[in-house]
């Protein structure tokens, strides 16, 4: 476990997008099957941990994708299919993008709505589920030897030789735009959250716990915390084998770096060695707090929410989907881990809120952890 404040803080209110929150809202309100997801409240377990209050905006059943990647891919697949036709060009062949799973789907099931072929990168050595579900959307899957960022290559290039539009979450050198058009479409996840803790009259957040991956969900919360009154502040939680976001703010200047890891975490969805360029400069600006932990945490976590305290309800999450819990379960916890929850201030007057980014996507890996097996 390691951890690194952030020394770039530069406070930024506001939103500097261009793009109204409530435009993205609404484009997804209008897409057959949304709903908004729910937003709990564990007292038991905020009780446990010696904090105040304690919420997870539960993503599992997303546009029944079980994970909120739709949110992203559709909000960018439209913004670029609207683009193209303003500039008075053709609607691309097709679509594609590299995954570690879930993103893949939810361009999948974009572009299935929209009419247009899907290609999906993923790492071979994913789980078979995740492949599955992908192709159950009608896509095509190309599997790739090696790391997520061997896949986001490949993509590329195969994408350039084909004409294809790439919609991926992840930012490299000329491909920024799109990737912070997925961001965007996350603010549908806040909007939701927002509207029904204050419906509820639960007090606003002291910390959002959030998963690292390649940043670009982080990156979405950074932005919205930067319109709160009183500001959040961030912690970021990242596998200590696919840290590249701590990586990056620890190196000199805080440059985008790579992770030194074999990004074999068990949480699959945030094996990412490379930082998105898109969201990495509002993460150096705006996350206070860079976390890396262990595997056991996440299993934790899992376990934690699928059997849970008294009068909390049973949450299904996936390991990726599970990590800020994990996080915060370390940050409580772990003796190491002392100085920076003492800066964060927790305790018992701490609201705390994550994302349960994902179920379970791989059906053996939560019966391995959980001795259980997950519902249909």
């Amino acid at each position: 476990m390691r951890y690194v404040f952030n020394p770039y803080l530069e406070f930024a209110p506001g939103d500097s997008s261009g793009v109204s929150s409530g435009a993205v809202l609404a484009f997804h309100r209008s897409l057959p099957g949304y709903a908004p997801t729910p937003l709990h409240a564990l007292p038991g377990l905020a009780a446990d941990l010696g904090l105040c209050h304690l919420y997870v905006k539960d993503e599992s059943r997303r546009f029944g994708l079980r994970a909120f990647k739709a949110l992203g891919a559709s909000w960018a697949l439209r913004s670029v299919v609207e683009a193209r036709s303003t500039a008075g060009e053709p609607p691309p062949a097709a679509v594609a993008t590299a995954t570690d799973g879930n993103h893949g789907r939810a361009v999948a099931w974009a572009a299935r709505r929209l009419g247009f072929a899907a290609v999906i990168f993923i790492p071979a050595h994913a789980a078979v589920s995740r492949i599955e579900a992908i192709r159950g959307e009608g896509a095509r899957v190309v599997l790739v030897d090696g790391t997520y960022d061997d896949a986001v290559a490949r993509c590329a290039a195969e994408a350039a030789a084909g004409g294809w539009q790439v919609i991926a979450d992840t930012g490299y050198a000329g491909y920024l735009e799109v990737p912070r058009r997925v961001t965007e479409g996350y603010a549908t996840l806040f909007l939701e959250t927002d509207a029904e803790r204050a419906a509820r009259g639960w007090p606003a957040p002291d910390l959002v716990v959030v998963q690292g991956g390649v940043g670009a969900l982080a990156a979405a919360v950074v932005g919205h915390a930067d319109r709160a009154r009183p500001r959040p502040l961030v912690a970021v939680v990242e596998p200590d084998s696919a840290d590249c976001l701590l990586e990056s703010i620890a190196s000199p200047g805080g440059r985008p770096s790579a992770a030194h890891g074999r990004q074999d975490s068990i949480m699959a969805g945030l094996n990412c060695g490379l930082p998105s360029l898109a969201a990495w400069p509002v993460l150096r600006r705006g996350a206070d707090l860079f976390l890396s932990i262990e595997d056991r945490h996440a299993e934790e976590a899992v376990r934690r929410l699928w059997r849970p305290a008294a009068g909390d309800p049973r949450i299904e999450a996936g390991e990726s989907g599970a990590a800020g819990l994990a996080g915060l379960l370390a940050l409580c916890r772990e003796p190491a881990l002392r100085g920076a929850r003492d800066r964060l201030r927790l305790g018992r007057r701490t609201a705390v809120l994550l994302i349960n980014t994902e179920g379970a996507t791989d059906p053996e890996g939560f019966r391995r952890i959980t001795g259980e097996a997950p519902p249909a």
